[in-house]
Parts: C-alpha cells; structure tokens; sequence
C-alpha cells in the first residue's frame, strides 16, 4: 500500500506557521490570558545574548507631600525643597531555544487516508503546547521557589508572601483543602490589587474537589461560544502538570499578563532529512522541529546558569535562577494555595 512519506507533505513556509498557531491554540495557559505576548521580548529574540536586561520604572514612592508656607526660597537664601526622585529595577528575560526530532517510520502510520499535513502539525502542535506549558510550570516553580527562601542580594521580598499554605500536617475536610476560604485567602496575598486576578489554574485532583462540592460555575466564551469553566469569576485552567507531592497540591492564581512570552524565528524551523543508511540502507526520514522563544515572569529576573541554548526546564524551576526585582508584592500578579486533599 502507497505511504505518504513525511517530505511529501511538509512545506516549511506553510508547515512552521502552522504549527505556532496550532501550539498557540491548544495550550491552556497561552489561551487564558496568563501569557501576554511580547513584541520586546520578540524583539530581543531577534538579536544576540542568552539574558537580556529590561529596566523597569518604579512607581513614585507613597512618601507625605510638602505643606505650603511662606517660608522664602533657596534663591533668597531660605531653606532648600529636598525633591523626590524616581527609581528603576532591573528585569531579567532568558532566551530559550529547543529542538526535537521525529523519525518517518513513527509518523507514517498516522499520514495515510486524511490530510497529512493536518495530521503532522496536529501531533507536532500537541506536543509543543505540553513543552510550552511545561516550560511556564518550570517557570513559575522557580519564582515561587526564589519566593520561599529568604532574600537575597537585589532581591529583597518577604519570604513567603505569595502564598497562602492551608495544607497543615494531615487531611482535615473543609479545612486543608480547596474551600472558597482557602483560594480568598490565597488572594488576599495581594491586598487591594486582587481584584486583577483572573485565572486560576489547579491540577486535576483539585479540580474533582471543586466538582464533587459543585464550585464550578459555568459561562460562554464571547468569541467561540464554547463553555467555558469558571470559579468565583475565575476561569479554570487544569493541568496534571500542576505541582504535587503525595496529596499536597499546588494551585495558581494570575492576572492577565502575569507572565509575557516572545518569539524568536531559527533558520529552518521545519525541516526533512533523508537517511540514506536507515532501515539496513532502505533509507528513512526524520522531521526536524526548532523553535526558541522566552517566557518571563513580571517583576523578576533570571539570575541562573544558562547555556548557549538557554536553560533547561530542571534550571528553571530551581529557587537560586530567580530573583525578585519589583519592590512591591501587590506588583506581582501571581499567587499561590498550598491545599492537602484526601
């Protein structure tokens, strides 16, 4: 029987962009919102350098205003009006840059009968959504790691103040796990600048929870019409990549943005090579995928060991490649519920 082969089908300049918009599409934290693109970041991309330094203007510091006098001024030799300054912080953005590769006797099954390119760039979007999401939970994992230690150098935080841990020693029902007490308080980490949250992303034992006690809340999507899941006005994203140790879960909370992603281009993005000497000489192919891009946390800045292609996703969740930068808590739009569930 007569096999599509995969360098029948893959066209670079149609299959690469393709394959974004699928990824783009089908990971969850991309569509709701958490990760705002960047043209900086894309910007950055473009050029050189594994790190690059964004300088941030603080806000104007909440400090008491002068009262008017009489008093006469420094030019008739009166007292001089001390005035306030503004200051900056330093972010710091890593570039990441990946690759996989793809052997044609483990895709052509899937390449006869249907549209093959469909077929490619549906699995290859899939996959590259997960890596994608994987790479924002690395992420996340670091700053809320950075956050549970105690400052250092620039980073000048209050250890801790992201979170809200109700998980305690042991299970106890409606107390150590998710209650709409817990995700509040989890909030409130914020103060007045909670009202900014709007997603909330938790892993899919929390999600039975939510369920079996009916917090789901259900609304359309304006755009598509699709339902979309909701709690307390939040919408729901559920990931099992979410992080968990034996029944302690983790869940997140974000205002839109919290997170910004850019987009580099690589020469060749998609690309078939043949193999001469694969299948004892009958030959074989392989699909190359390459892509970078940089996922940044607002308020932080990536102070780990990187390679030439950047940091693995195991650096990336390590507390010492983070440091937050923004002087404020309710400046960072995240936050975090520790629950422990049955």
């Amino acid at each position: 029987m007569p096999v599509t082969l995969v360098s029948d089908v893959i066209v670079p300049e149609i299959f690469s962009p393709y394959v974004r918009k699928e990824t783009e599409e089908k990971a969850a934290f991309y569509r709701s919102g958490i990760i705002a693109p960047s043209p900086e970041l894309t910007q950055f991309l473009a050029g050189g350098g594994i790190t690059y330094n964004m300088p941030t203007w603080q806000d104007l510091a909440n400090d008491a205003e002068n009262v008017a006098t009489e008093a006469v001024g420094v030019m008739l030799g009166g007292a001089a009006v001390t005035p306030s300054i503004i200051r900056t912080y330093n972010e710091v953005a890593v570039r990441l840059t990946r690759t996989k590769q793809y052997a044609a006797s483990q895709l052509s099954k899937f390449l006869s009968g249907s549209d093959p390119m469909a077929a490619i760039a549906s699995f290859v979007g899939h996959y590259e959504a997960r890596r994608l999401q994987a790479a924002t939970l690395a992420v996340l994992a670091g700053v809320f790691a950075d956050n549970d230690a105690a400052p250092t150098g620039d980073d000048t935080h209050t250890a801790g103040d992201l979170t809200f841990d109700a998980s305690g020693s042991g299970f106890v029902a409606s107390v150590t796990n998710f209650t709409a007490e817990n995700l509040f308080d989890a909030m409130q980490t914020a103060g007045d600048s909670q009202g900014d949250f709007r997603v909330l992303a938790v892993h899919s034992a929390v999600y039975n929870r939510m369920r079996k006690n009916n917090l789901i809340d259900f609304k359309q999507d304006s755009v598509t019409g699709a339902p979309l899941e909701t709690f307390q006005g939040l919408e729901l994203v559920v990931d099992d990549g979410m992080p968990f140790t034996g029944n302690v879960y983790h869940s997140y909370i974000f205002a839109p943005g919290a997170l910004q992603i850019g987009w580099g281009s690589v020469d060749r993005e998609s690309e078939v090579a043949w193999l001469s000497d694969a299948g004892a000489g009958l030959g074989g192919e392989v699909l190359f995928r390459r892509w970078m891009y940089s996922i940044h946390p607002m308020g932080h800045a990536y102070i780990g060991a990187a390679s030439l292609g950047g940091p693995a996703n195991t650096t990336l969740e390590a507390a010492a490649s983070w440091s937050r930068r923004c002087p404020e808590r309710k400046q960072v739009k995240i936050a975090r519920l520790i629950t422990r569930e049955a």
